[in-house]
Protein backbone atom coordinates (compact mmCIF):
# COMPACT_ATOMS: atom_id res chain seq x y z
CA UNK A 1 0.00 0.00 0.00
CA UNK A 2 1.34 3.62 -1.54
CA UNK A 3 1.62 6.05 1.69
CA UNK A 4 1.15 9.83 1.54
CA UNK A 5 3.41 12.09 2.82
CA UNK A 6 2.58 14.87 5.32
CA UNK A 7 0.28 17.56 3.24
CA UNK A 8 0.03 20.49 4.24
CA UNK A 9 -2.42 21.56 1.99
CA UNK A 10 -4.56 18.78 3.98
CA UNK A 11 -6.61 21.82 6.11
CA UNK A 12 -7.50 23.71 2.77
CA UNK A 13 -9.32 20.37 1.57
CA UNK A 14 -13.21 20.43 1.99
CA UNK A 15 -14.69 17.88 4.61
CA UNK A 16 -18.00 17.00 4.43
CA UNK A 17 -19.76 14.55 6.76
CA UNK A 18 -23.24 12.96 6.67
CA UNK A 19 -25.62 11.73 10.04
CA UNK A 20 -27.96 9.53 9.86
CA UNK A 21 -31.46 9.00 12.38
CA UNK A 22 -31.15 5.28 14.24
CA UNK A 23 -34.46 4.19 14.87
CA UNK A 24 -35.74 7.51 16.95
CA UNK A 25 -31.58 8.41 17.48
CA UNK A 26 -30.66 11.78 15.34
CA UNK A 27 -26.43 11.18 15.25
CA UNK A 28 -24.21 14.58 15.47
CA UNK A 29 -20.99 15.81 14.18
CA UNK A 30 -19.78 18.61 14.60
CA UNK A 31 -16.40 20.84 12.41
CA UNK A 32 -14.08 22.66 14.04
CA UNK A 33 -15.17 25.87 12.05
CA UNK A 34 -16.67 26.17 9.25
CA UNK A 35 -20.88 26.02 8.50
CA UNK A 36 -23.04 25.02 11.82
CA UNK A 37 -24.13 21.14 12.03
CA UNK A 38 -26.61 20.20 9.88
CA UNK A 39 -29.23 17.40 10.76
CA UNK A 40 -30.19 14.24 9.60
CA UNK A 41 -33.40 15.16 8.72
CA UNK A 42 -31.96 17.74 6.59
CA UNK A 43 -30.88 15.85 4.00
CA UNK A 44 -27.80 18.70 3.69
CA UNK A 45 -24.29 17.42 4.45
CA UNK A 46 -22.21 19.04 7.00
CA UNK A 47 -18.97 20.83 5.69
CA UNK A 48 -15.67 21.91 7.68
CA UNK A 49 -12.00 22.58 6.76
CA UNK A 50 -10.11 22.35 9.77
CA UNK A 51 -11.35 18.75 11.29
CA UNK A 52 -14.06 17.46 11.51
CA UNK A 53 -15.55 14.95 14.93
CA UNK A 54 -18.37 12.84 14.21
CA UNK A 55 -19.72 11.06 16.65
CA UNK A 56 -23.02 9.66 18.31
CA UNK A 57 -24.30 12.20 20.75
CA UNK A 58 -23.66 15.83 20.27
CA UNK A 59 -22.10 16.86 23.48
CA UNK A 60 -19.41 13.97 22.78
CA UNK A 61 -18.80 15.63 19.43
CA UNK A 62 -18.13 19.18 21.39
CA UNK A 63 -15.80 17.48 23.45
CA UNK A 64 -13.92 16.14 20.96
CA UNK A 65 -14.27 19.48 18.81
CA UNK A 66 -13.13 21.66 21.85
CA UNK A 67 -9.99 19.62 22.25
CA UNK A 68 -9.07 20.21 18.28
CA UNK A 69 -10.08 23.66 18.59
CA UNK A 70 -7.75 23.68 21.92
CA UNK A 71 -4.62 22.72 19.52
CA UNK A 72 -5.55 19.07 20.08
CA UNK A 73 -4.68 16.62 17.12
CA UNK A 74 -7.21 14.01 15.98
CA UNK A 75 -6.02 11.54 18.42
CA UNK A 76 -6.93 13.72 21.71
CA UNK A 77 -9.99 14.41 19.77
CA UNK A 78 -11.25 11.14 19.62
CA UNK A 79 -9.92 9.98 23.17
CA UNK A 80 -11.89 12.64 24.71
CA UNK A 81 -15.05 12.04 22.54
CA UNK A 82 -14.55 8.26 23.36
CA UNK A 83 -14.55 8.93 26.99
CA UNK A 84 -17.77 11.23 26.85
CA UNK A 85 -19.61 9.13 24.69
CA UNK A 86 -19.20 6.91 27.77
CA UNK A 87 -21.07 9.18 29.85
CA UNK A 88 -23.49 9.99 27.37
CA UNK A 89 -24.38 6.65 25.83
CA UNK A 90 -23.76 4.89 29.20
CA UNK A 91 -26.04 1.96 27.70
CA UNK A 92 -23.58 1.26 24.55
CA UNK A 93 -20.22 2.00 25.93
CA UNK A 94 -17.81 3.04 28.71
CA UNK A 95 -15.31 2.92 31.01
CA UNK A 96 -16.43 -0.94 31.70
CA UNK A 97 -15.76 -1.90 28.13
CA UNK A 98 -13.31 -1.99 25.32
CA UNK A 99 -12.60 -0.91 21.59
CA UNK A 100 -11.09 -0.97 18.41
CA UNK A 101 -8.92 2.07 16.89
CA UNK A 102 -7.73 2.38 13.34
CA UNK A 103 -5.52 5.32 12.86
CA UNK A 104 -4.41 7.28 10.29
CA UNK A 105 -0.84 9.17 11.20
CA UNK A 106 0.22 12.54 9.17
CA UNK A 107 2.50 10.39 7.17
CA UNK A 108 -0.06 8.55 5.87
CA UNK A 109 0.67 5.33 7.73
CA UNK A 110 -1.87 3.26 9.63
CA UNK A 111 -1.60 1.51 13.13
CA UNK A 112 -4.39 -0.30 14.76
CA UNK A 113 -5.12 -0.75 18.22
CA UNK A 114 -6.63 -3.67 19.99
CA UNK A 115 -8.49 -2.56 23.61
CA UNK A 116 -10.67 -5.63 23.26
CA UNK A 117 -11.88 -7.28 26.39
CA UNK A 118 -10.37 -10.69 27.44
CA UNK A 119 -11.80 -13.68 28.96
CA UNK A 120 -11.16 -14.01 32.76
CA UNK A 121 -8.07 -16.13 33.84
CA UNK A 122 -10.54 -18.81 35.07
CA UNK A 123 -12.80 -19.06 32.19
CA UNK A 124 -13.27 -22.66 30.39
CA UNK A 125 -14.86 -23.60 27.24
CA UNK A 126 -17.72 -25.11 29.01
CA UNK A 127 -18.76 -22.97 31.55
CA UNK A 128 -21.79 -21.87 30.00
CA UNK A 129 -22.59 -25.43 29.69
CA UNK A 130 -22.20 -26.98 32.59
CA UNK A 131 -25.66 -28.37 34.73
CA UNK A 132 -26.91 -25.60 36.49
CA UNK A 133 -25.44 -23.10 35.01
CA UNK A 134 -28.33 -20.45 33.73
CA UNK A 135 -29.22 -19.77 30.34
CA UNK A 136 -28.45 -16.26 30.04
CA UNK A 137 -25.26 -16.56 31.91
CA UNK A 138 -23.24 -14.97 29.23
CA UNK A 139 -25.67 -12.36 28.74
CA UNK A 140 -26.57 -10.82 31.98
CA UNK A 141 -25.16 -10.94 35.41
CA UNK A 142 -21.54 -11.50 36.80
CA UNK A 143 -20.51 -15.04 34.35
CA UNK A 144 -20.98 -12.37 31.25
CA UNK A 145 -18.36 -9.68 32.37
CA UNK A 146 -14.82 -9.86 30.57
CA UNK A 147 -12.02 -7.99 31.43
CA UNK A 148 -12.47 -4.26 30.50
CA UNK A 149 -10.09 -2.51 28.28
CA UNK A 150 -11.21 0.84 27.63
CA UNK A 151 -9.22 2.54 29.96
CA UNK A 152 -5.58 0.68 29.43
CA UNK A 153 -6.60 1.37 25.44
CA UNK A 154 -7.17 5.33 25.57
CA UNK A 155 -4.12 5.88 27.97
CA UNK A 156 -1.53 3.73 25.12
CA UNK A 157 -3.36 5.67 22.03
CA UNK A 158 -2.91 8.79 24.20
CA UNK A 159 0.44 8.37 25.18
CA UNK A 160 1.61 7.73 22.06
CA UNK A 161 0.40 9.27 19.51
CA UNK A 162 -1.25 12.02 21.52
CA UNK A 163 0.13 15.68 22.74
CA UNK A 164 -2.21 16.24 25.62
CA UNK A 165 -2.46 14.68 29.12
CA UNK A 166 -4.99 11.91 30.20
CA UNK A 167 -6.58 14.96 32.53
CA UNK A 168 -7.07 17.21 29.83
CA UNK A 169 -9.08 14.64 27.49
CA UNK A 170 -11.14 13.37 30.29
CA UNK A 171 -12.23 16.98 31.16
CA UNK A 172 -15.02 17.36 29.40
CA UNK A 173 -16.14 13.90 30.12
CA UNK A 174 -16.12 14.76 33.77
CA UNK A 175 -18.75 17.76 33.60
CA UNK A 176 -21.39 15.94 31.21
CA UNK A 177 -20.85 12.93 34.04
CA UNK A 178 -21.44 15.44 37.11
CA UNK A 179 -23.33 18.47 35.67
CA UNK A 180 -25.54 16.00 33.11
CA UNK A 181 -27.20 16.49 30.13
CA UNK A 182 -30.17 16.15 28.28
CA UNK A 183 -31.46 12.60 27.55
CA UNK A 184 -32.61 12.59 23.99
CA UNK A 185 -35.35 10.47 22.31
CA UNK A 186 -33.06 7.52 21.55
CA UNK A 187 -31.87 7.53 24.55
CA UNK A 188 -35.05 6.94 26.42
CA UNK A 189 -35.85 4.70 23.75
CA UNK A 190 -33.29 2.16 24.93
CA UNK A 191 -34.08 2.73 28.55
CA UNK A 192 -37.48 2.52 28.57
CA UNK A 193 -37.53 -0.97 26.69
CA UNK A 194 -34.33 -2.44 28.91
CA UNK A 195 -35.76 -1.13 32.62
CA UNK A 196 -38.16 -4.07 31.60
CA UNK A 197 -35.63 -6.66 31.15
CA UNK A 198 -33.11 -5.61 34.02
CA UNK A 199 -35.52 -5.95 36.96
CA UNK A 200 -34.49 -3.58 40.03
CA UNK A 201 -33.85 -6.20 42.52
CA UNK A 202 -31.14 -8.29 40.36
CA UNK A 203 -29.48 -4.89 39.14
CA UNK A 204 -30.16 -2.23 41.99
CA UNK A 205 -27.29 0.08 40.88
CA UNK A 206 -27.92 0.23 37.01
CA UNK A 207 -31.80 0.93 38.66
CA UNK A 208 -31.25 3.56 41.03
CA UNK A 209 -28.74 5.62 38.27
CA UNK A 210 -30.25 4.50 34.85
CA UNK A 211 -34.40 4.41 35.40
CA UNK A 212 -35.53 4.85 38.89
CA UNK A 213 -35.22 8.88 39.02
CA UNK A 214 -37.40 8.81 35.45
CA UNK A 215 -40.98 7.71 34.43
CA UNK A 216 -41.35 4.85 32.09
CA UNK A 217 -42.51 7.08 29.34
CA UNK A 218 -41.06 10.50 30.17
CA UNK A 219 -37.56 10.64 29.89
CA UNK A 220 -36.80 12.36 26.76
CA UNK A 221 -35.79 16.16 27.72
CA UNK A 222 -34.75 15.07 31.11
CA UNK A 223 -31.52 15.36 32.79
CA UNK A 224 -29.33 12.30 33.31
CA UNK A 225 -26.62 13.21 36.53
CA UNK A 226 -23.83 10.30 37.09
CA UNK A 227 -22.28 12.06 40.49
CA UNK A 228 -20.59 8.35 41.46
CA UNK A 229 -18.93 8.12 37.39
CA UNK A 230 -17.99 11.61 37.67
CA UNK A 231 -15.77 10.56 40.83
CA UNK A 232 -14.32 7.45 38.98
CA UNK A 233 -12.89 9.86 35.92
CA UNK A 234 -11.97 12.33 38.55
CA UNK A 235 -9.71 9.74 40.33
CA UNK A 236 -8.42 8.57 36.77
CA UNK A 237 -7.82 11.98 35.58
CA UNK A 238 -5.30 12.12 39.24
CA UNK A 239 -3.98 8.84 39.30
CA UNK A 240 -4.11 7.39 35.65
CA UNK A 241 -4.93 4.30 34.26
CA UNK A 242 -3.72 2.49 37.87
CA UNK A 243 -7.04 2.95 39.59
CA UNK A 244 -8.82 0.47 36.97
CA UNK A 245 -5.79 -2.03 37.40
CA UNK A 246 -4.98 -2.41 41.21
CA UNK A 247 -6.81 1.09 42.78
CA UNK A 248 -9.70 1.62 44.25
CA UNK A 249 -12.16 1.06 40.98
CA UNK A 250 -10.34 -2.43 40.19
CA UNK A 251 -11.40 -3.42 43.55
CA UNK A 252 -14.56 -1.99 43.77
CA UNK A 253 -14.95 -4.32 39.99
CA UNK A 254 -13.88 -7.44 41.59
CA UNK A 255 -15.38 -7.22 44.69
CA UNK A 256 -18.88 -6.70 43.10
CA UNK A 257 -18.41 -9.47 40.54
CA UNK A 258 -17.29 -12.16 42.44
CA UNK A 259 -19.86 -11.36 45.48
CA UNK A 260 -22.21 -12.03 42.44
CA UNK A 261 -20.68 -15.41 41.78
CA UNK A 262 -18.65 -13.88 38.73
CA UNK A 263 -14.16 -15.31 38.22
CA UNK A 264 -13.24 -11.93 37.04
CA UNK A 265 -10.24 -11.26 39.48
CA UNK A 266 -7.60 -8.62 40.44
CA UNK A 267 -5.04 -10.24 38.22
CA UNK A 268 -7.26 -10.10 34.99
CA UNK A 269 -7.31 -6.20 35.82
CA UNK A 270 -3.47 -5.91 36.32
CA UNK A 271 -2.55 -8.49 33.35
CA UNK A 272 -5.07 -6.62 30.56
CA UNK A 273 -2.68 -5.17 27.78
CA UNK A 274 -3.88 -3.95 24.71
CA UNK A 275 -2.21 -4.95 21.63
CA UNK A 276 -1.12 -3.04 18.52
CA UNK A 277 -2.20 -4.62 15.17
CA UNK A 278 -0.95 -4.85 11.51
CA UNK A 279 -4.35 -3.39 9.88
CA UNK A 280 -5.77 -5.92 7.23
CA UNK A 281 -5.76 -3.74 3.94
CA UNK A 282 -7.19 -4.69 0.63
CA UNK A 283 -7.73 -2.19 -2.62
CA UNK A 284 -11.22 -0.86 -4.17
CA UNK A 285 -11.84 -0.09 -7.85
CA UNK A 286 -8.46 2.74 -7.19
CA UNK A 287 -9.08 3.35 -3.46
CA UNK A 288 -7.19 1.97 -0.71
CA UNK A 289 -8.95 0.39 1.90
CA UNK A 290 -7.41 -0.22 5.58
CA UNK A 291 -9.66 -1.79 7.81
CA UNK A 292 -9.24 -3.92 11.71
CA UNK A 293 -7.73 -7.06 11.78
CA UNK A 294 -8.82 -10.32 13.96
CA UNK A 295 -9.98 -10.25 16.62
CA UNK A 296 -12.37 -8.44 14.60
CA UNK A 297 -14.15 -10.38 11.88
CA UNK A 298 -15.43 -6.67 10.49
CA UNK A 299 -12.54 -5.60 8.21
CA UNK A 300 -11.43 -9.17 7.00
CA UNK A 301 -15.45 -9.40 5.95
CA UNK A 302 -14.95 -6.03 4.28
CA UNK A 303 -12.60 -6.11 2.15
CA UNK A 304 -13.33 -10.00 0.98
CA UNK A 305 -17.05 -8.69 0.50
CA UNK A 306 -15.43 -5.64 -1.72
CA UNK A 307 -13.02 -7.63 -3.65
CA UNK A 308 -16.09 -10.15 -4.51
CA UNK A 309 -18.00 -7.01 -5.75
CA UNK A 310 -15.27 -5.46 -7.56
CA UNK A 311 -16.11 -7.93 -10.47
CA UNK A 312 -19.59 -6.65 -10.56
CA UNK A 313 -20.05 -3.13 -12.71
CA UNK A 314 -22.51 -1.76 -9.78
CA UNK A 315 -22.25 1.55 -10.87
CA UNK A 316 -25.14 0.31 -13.80
CA UNK A 317 -27.49 -0.54 -11.62
CA UNK A 318 -29.48 1.40 -9.68
CA UNK A 319 -28.86 1.85 -5.93
CA UNK A 320 -31.77 -0.06 -3.70
CA UNK A 321 -32.83 -1.76 -7.24
CA UNK A 322 -33.05 -5.65 -6.61
CA UNK A 323 -30.38 -6.42 -8.56
CA UNK A 324 -27.97 -4.69 -6.98
CA UNK A 325 -29.36 -6.16 -4.23
CA UNK A 326 -29.30 -9.19 -4.93
CA UNK A 327 -25.29 -8.96 -5.56
CA UNK A 328 -24.22 -7.00 -2.71
CA UNK A 329 -26.27 -9.69 -0.54
CA UNK A 330 -24.81 -12.95 -2.42
CA UNK A 331 -21.15 -11.25 -1.54
CA UNK A 332 -22.29 -11.21 2.09
CA UNK A 333 -23.03 -14.41 2.43
CA UNK A 334 -20.05 -15.85 1.37
CA UNK A 335 -17.93 -13.37 3.43
CA UNK A 336 -20.26 -14.21 6.80
CA UNK A 337 -19.74 -18.26 6.09
CA UNK A 338 -16.03 -17.29 6.28
CA UNK A 339 -15.93 -15.55 9.24
CA UNK A 340 -18.07 -18.08 10.91
CA UNK A 341 -15.33 -20.93 9.93
CA UNK A 342 -11.87 -19.15 10.40
CA UNK A 343 -12.12 -16.38 12.38
CA UNK A 344 -11.22 -16.21 15.99
CA UNK A 345 -7.96 -14.10 18.27
CA UNK A 346 -5.33 -14.67 16.12
CA UNK A 347 -3.48 -14.91 19.31
CA UNK A 348 -5.11 -18.74 20.02
CA UNK A 349 -5.83 -19.45 16.49
CA UNK A 350 -4.29 -19.37 13.14
CA UNK A 351 -6.59 -17.18 10.96
CA UNK A 352 -5.66 -16.79 7.46
CA UNK A 353 -6.94 -13.03 7.17
CA UNK A 354 -4.15 -12.86 4.43
CA UNK A 355 -5.85 -15.62 2.07
CA UNK A 356 -9.26 -14.46 2.51
CA UNK A 357 -8.68 -10.79 1.36
CA UNK A 358 -6.91 -11.78 -1.78
CA UNK A 359 -8.01 -11.28 -5.31
CA UNK A 360 -7.53 -14.76 -6.01
CA UNK A 361 -9.64 -15.62 -3.43
CA UNK A 362 -12.48 -13.23 -4.05
CA UNK A 363 -12.39 -14.14 -7.86
CA UNK A 364 -13.47 -17.83 -6.58
CA UNK A 365 -15.85 -16.72 -4.53
CA UNK A 366 -17.62 -14.02 -6.86
CA UNK A 367 -17.89 -17.32 -9.73
CA UNK A 368 -19.89 -18.76 -6.92
CA UNK A 369 -22.68 -15.75 -7.61
CA UNK A 370 -25.66 -16.16 -9.66
CA UNK A 371 -27.13 -13.29 -11.31
CA UNK A 372 -30.23 -14.40 -11.55
CA UNK A 373 -30.78 -16.60 -8.20
CA UNK A 374 -30.11 -16.64 -4.68
CA UNK A 375 -27.38 -19.50 -4.24
CA UNK A 376 -27.72 -21.69 -0.91
CA UNK A 377 -24.48 -21.15 0.85
CA UNK A 378 -23.58 -24.06 2.74
CA UNK A 379 -19.82 -23.39 3.89
CA UNK A 380 -16.87 -21.56 3.25
CA UNK A 381 -15.36 -20.83 0.19
CA UNK A 382 -12.18 -22.99 -0.75
CA UNK A 383 -9.07 -21.66 0.32
CA UNK A 384 -6.18 -20.93 -2.09
CA UNK A 385 -2.76 -22.86 -1.26
CA UNK A 386 -0.28 -21.94 0.93
CA UNK A 387 1.42 -19.99 -2.25
CA UNK A 388 -0.29 -17.15 -1.00
CA UNK A 389 -20.34 -1.68 18.86
CA UNK A 390 -21.01 3.16 18.86
CA UNK A 391 -18.42 4.59 16.49
CA UNK A 392 -16.60 7.59 16.54
CA UNK A 393 -14.79 9.39 13.49
CA UNK A 394 -12.13 12.40 13.53
CA UNK A 395 -9.74 13.97 11.47
CA UNK A 396 -7.47 17.14 11.79
CA UNK A 397 -5.87 19.40 9.57
CA UNK A 398 -2.87 17.73 9.14
CA UNK A 399 -4.03 14.52 7.82
CA UNK A 400 -4.53 12.35 11.02
CA UNK A 401 -7.70 10.50 11.07
CA UNK A 402 -9.02 8.48 14.27
CA UNK A 403 -11.96 5.66 13.45
CA UNK A 404 -12.97 4.10 16.39
CA UNK A 405 -15.79 1.57 17.71
CA UNK A 406 -16.06 1.06 21.24
CA UNK A 407 -19.03 -1.14 22.80
CA UNK A 408 -20.12 -3.12 26.09
CA UNK A 409 -22.12 -5.60 24.13
CA UNK A 410 -25.72 -5.83 24.34
CA UNK A 411 -27.65 -2.59 26.12
CA UNK A 412 -26.47 -2.17 29.46
CA UNK A 413 -23.69 -4.76 29.12
CA UNK A 414 -24.26 -6.93 31.89
CA UNK A 415 -26.67 -5.26 33.65
CA UNK A 416 -24.34 -4.36 36.56
CA UNK A 417 -23.12 -0.59 37.62
CA UNK A 418 -20.26 -1.45 40.26
CA UNK A 419 -21.91 0.36 43.47
CA UNK A 420 -19.72 3.68 44.37
CA UNK A 421 -18.08 3.67 40.50
CA UNK A 422 -20.86 4.17 38.10
CA UNK A 423 -18.80 1.72 36.19
CA UNK A 424 -21.29 -0.10 33.84
CA UNK A 425 -19.72 -3.86 33.05
CA UNK A 426 -19.62 -5.39 29.98
CA UNK A 427 -20.78 -8.37 28.90
CA UNK A 428 -18.78 -9.55 25.63
CA UNK A 429 -18.71 -13.24 27.15
CA UNK A 430 -21.46 -13.54 24.58
CA UNK A 431 -19.27 -12.76 22.23
CA UNK A 432 -17.74 -16.10 22.49
CA UNK A 433 -19.31 -19.07 21.20
CA UNK A 434 -20.91 -20.56 23.66
CA UNK A 435 -20.41 -24.02 21.64
CA UNK A 436 -19.85 -24.83 18.12
CA UNK A 437 -23.06 -24.22 15.88
CA UNK A 438 -24.29 -22.23 18.67
CA UNK A 439 -26.15 -18.62 17.87
CA UNK A 440 -24.95 -15.66 20.33
CA UNK A 441 -27.50 -12.76 20.52
CA UNK A 442 -26.96 -11.68 17.24
CA UNK A 443 -27.41 -15.03 15.46
CA UNK A 444 -24.05 -15.65 14.87
CA UNK A 445 -22.40 -18.99 14.99
CA UNK A 446 -19.14 -20.64 14.64
CA UNK A 447 -18.71 -23.33 12.70
CA UNK A 448 -15.26 -24.84 14.04
CA UNK A 449 -14.59 -23.85 17.33
CA UNK A 450 -12.09 -20.62 16.21
CA UNK A 451 -14.35 -18.33 18.92
CA UNK A 452 -14.47 -21.08 21.26
CA UNK A 453 -13.48 -19.52 25.06
CA UNK A 454 -10.40 -20.12 26.53
CA UNK A 455 -8.48 -18.17 29.45
CA UNK A 456 -7.29 -14.45 28.68
CA UNK A 457 -8.72 -14.92 24.15
CA UNK A 458 -10.39 -12.23 23.11
CA UNK A 459 -14.17 -13.10 21.72
CA UNK A 460 -14.33 -12.29 18.01
CA UNK A 461 -16.15 -8.97 17.38
CA UNK A 462 -17.83 -7.53 14.22
CA UNK A 463 -16.66 -3.81 15.04
CA UNK A 464 -14.96 -2.62 11.52
CA UNK A 465 -13.36 0.91 11.79
CA UNK A 466 -12.48 2.21 8.22
CA UNK A 467 -10.17 4.35 6.82
CA UNK A 468 -10.17 5.01 2.65
CA UNK A 469 -7.15 6.57 0.92
CA UNK A 470 -6.64 7.29 -2.68
CA UNK A 471 -3.89 8.55 -4.41
CA UNK A 472 -1.64 8.25 -0.56
CA UNK A 473 -4.36 10.86 0.42
CA UNK A 474 -7.25 10.72 2.87
CA UNK A 475 -10.21 9.93 1.26
CA UNK A 476 -13.37 8.55 4.08
CA UNK A 477 -13.46 7.77 7.45
CA UNK A 478 -16.49 5.58 8.56
CA UNK A 479 -17.81 2.64 10.81
CA UNK A 480 -20.94 1.90 12.48
CA UNK A 481 -22.31 0.72 15.71
CA UNK A 482 -24.88 -2.51 15.42
CA UNK A 483 -23.60 -5.96 16.07
CA UNK A 484 -22.93 -7.89 13.18
CA UNK A 485 -24.66 -4.95 10.69
CA UNK A 486 -21.92 -3.15 11.56
CA UNK A 487 -19.77 -4.70 9.06
CA UNK A 488 -23.25 -4.73 5.94
CA UNK A 489 -23.67 -0.72 7.38
CA UNK A 490 -20.04 -0.15 6.84
CA UNK A 491 -19.73 -1.80 2.98
CA UNK A 492 -22.75 -0.31 1.96
CA UNK A 493 -21.53 3.51 3.23
CA UNK A 494 -17.93 2.66 1.33
CA UNK A 495 -20.33 1.27 -1.98
CA UNK A 496 -22.81 4.13 -2.06
CA UNK A 497 -19.76 6.93 -1.98
CA UNK A 498 -17.41 4.98 -4.06
CA UNK A 499 -19.67 3.56 -6.77
CA UNK A 500 -23.21 5.56 -6.51
CA UNK A 501 -21.05 8.88 -6.12
CA UNK A 502 -23.57 9.85 -3.16
CA UNK A 503 -22.92 12.70 -0.92
CA UNK A 504 -21.77 11.26 2.85
CA UNK A 505 -25.28 12.59 4.02
CA UNK A 506 -26.99 10.48 1.97
CA UNK A 507 -24.82 7.45 1.72
CA UNK A 508 -25.67 7.23 4.89
CA UNK A 509 -29.55 7.93 4.71
CA UNK A 510 -30.11 5.40 1.72
CA UNK A 511 -32.13 2.05 3.10
CA UNK A 512 -29.75 -1.02 4.57
CA UNK A 513 -30.33 -4.44 3.82
CA UNK A 514 -28.03 -7.17 5.56
CA UNK A 515 -27.18 -10.84 5.32
CA UNK A 516 -25.02 -12.54 7.66
CA UNK A 517 -25.47 -16.03 5.71
CA UNK A 518 -26.75 -17.70 8.84
CA UNK A 519 -30.12 -17.17 9.57
CA UNK A 520 -30.36 -18.14 5.87
CA UNK A 521 -32.45 -14.63 6.20
CA UNK A 522 -32.26 -11.18 4.41
CA UNK A 523 -32.98 -8.07 6.00
CA UNK A 524 -33.98 -4.98 4.69
CA UNK A 525 -35.26 -1.80 5.96
CA UNK A 526 -38.91 -0.54 6.47
CA UNK A 527 -38.00 2.07 3.24
CA UNK A 528 -37.29 -0.59 0.80
CA UNK A 529 -40.52 -0.62 -2.00
CA UNK A 530 -42.88 -3.85 -1.99
CA UNK A 531 -41.85 -3.79 -5.58
CA UNK A 532 -38.13 -4.91 -4.55
CA UNK A 533 -38.71 -7.07 -2.16
CA UNK A 534 -41.07 -9.03 -4.59
CA UNK A 535 -38.07 -9.11 -7.02
CA UNK A 536 -35.65 -10.43 -4.68
CA UNK A 537 -37.97 -13.05 -3.14
CA UNK A 538 -38.44 -13.83 -7.13
CA UNK A 539 -34.75 -14.36 -6.97
CA UNK A 540 -35.35 -16.37 -4.07
CA UNK A 541 -34.41 -14.56 -1.42
CA UNK A 542 -36.16 -15.21 2.09
CA UNK A 543 -36.72 -11.06 3.21
CA UNK A 544 -37.17 -10.03 6.51
CA UNK A 545 -37.82 -5.99 6.32
CA UNK A 546 -37.17 -4.16 10.00
CA UNK A 547 -40.14 -2.74 11.62
CA UNK A 548 -37.27 0.56 12.10
CA UNK A 549 -34.37 1.80 10.82
CA UNK A 550 -31.43 0.22 12.09
CA UNK A 551 -28.32 0.78 13.37
CA UNK A 552 -25.62 4.15 12.50
CA UNK A 553 -23.29 5.09 10.80
CA UNK A 554 -20.54 7.97 10.95
CA UNK A 555 -18.63 8.99 8.02
CA UNK A 556 -16.07 11.88 6.99
CA UNK A 557 -15.07 12.25 3.22
CA UNK A 558 -12.39 14.12 2.29
CA UNK A 559 -12.64 16.35 -1.07
CA UNK A 560 -10.06 16.52 -3.56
Amino acid sequence: MSRASSDPAHELRPLRAGIRFAALALFFLLPVRGVLPASAASGAPVVARAGMVVSTHHAAAEAGARILREGGNAIDAAVATAFAVGVTQPFSAGVGGGFFALVRLEDGRFVALDARETAPESATPTMYTEPGVAKDASVRGPLAVAVPAFVPGMARLLEKYGTMSLAKVLAPAIDLAENGFVIGRYHARIAGFMRDRLPAERFPETWRIQFAPFSKTGMSGERLVQRDLARTLRELAARGESVFRDGSVARSIVREVRRRGGILDLEDLENQQPRWREPVTGSYRGFEVASFPPPSSGGAVLIETLHILEGFDLARLRPGGAPAVHLVAEAMKLAFADRAAWMGDPDFVEVPTAKLVSKAYAKAQRARIDPGKATRVTGPGRLPADAGTTHLSVTDAAGRAVALTMTINTPFGSGITVPGTGVVLNNEMDDFAIATGTPNSYGLIDTRGANLVAPRKRPLSSMTPTILDRDGRLFMVTGSPGGPRIISTTLLTVLNVVDWKMDPQAAVSAPRFHHQWEPDVLRVEPEFADEVIAALEARGHVVERSPRPWSAAEVIVIDP
